[in-house]
């Protein structure tokens, strides 16, 4: 099946987990709680890429304090629908974040390998705090101990696309999040 097929890329969104409208929501109330935390404070978006992207460009335009943005490309998946177990950091920050409150924004923690790596490295460069902010969260795939500061949704396990998430590059323009269809 060719996902370049329109018709066998459509067959492939298996269902709709969470709407575009339900996104924006939650988005825009998360952008509200860092408003009030963060006020007055040096302020550090990093995006983990490929797929928090989305997210980032929306909940920077939720966030109306002054903030900059980073970001990082962490990998784990390799083109397939599993994390491979090895985690390899292919873009990394260039500024010094010591005098920043980072906040790492990802798109979805699964086993929580690659989030693990990237926090783990953004701590040893002291900022003044570290926090981690996910748009979706599957627990119970999780094989190393971690924990975001802040969910917006948990998910069960299912291999999800859309709103920056992919299947091997693909999907990542929807608007809302789905259940991908393996076969």
């Amino acid at each position: 099946m060719q996902l370049t097929d329109p018709e066998s890329y459509r067959a492939r969104i298996q269902r709709i987990m969470i709407s575009e409208e339900e996104l924006k929501a939650a988005i825009a109330k998360a952008g509200a709680e860092i408003d009030a935390e963060y006020a007055g404070k040096p302020l550090l978006l990093v995006s983990i890429l490929k797929g928090a992207f989305v997210f980032l460009a929306d909940l920077s335009r939720a966030v109306s304090i002054p903030c900059e943005i980073g970001f990082m490309q962490a990998q784990s998946y390799f083109e397939g629908t599993t994390s491979s177990g090895k985690v390899s950091i292919t873009l990394d920050l260039t500024q010094d974040i010591s005098q920043y409150h980072v906040i790492i924004v990802e798109d979805i923690i699964d086993t929580g390998r690659t989030l693990s790596l990237v926090a783990e490295e953004l701590r040893r460069r002291n900022p003044l705090s570290l926090r981690i902010l996910t748009l979706l969260d599957k627990p119970e795939r999780r094989v190393v101990d971690l924990k975001a500061d802040k969910s917006l949704f948990t998910i069960p396990d299912a291999f999800v696309i859309g709103y920056g998430l992919d299947c091997a590059e693909y999907y990542r323009n929807l608007p809302y999040i789905a259940e991908y269809a393996e076969n």
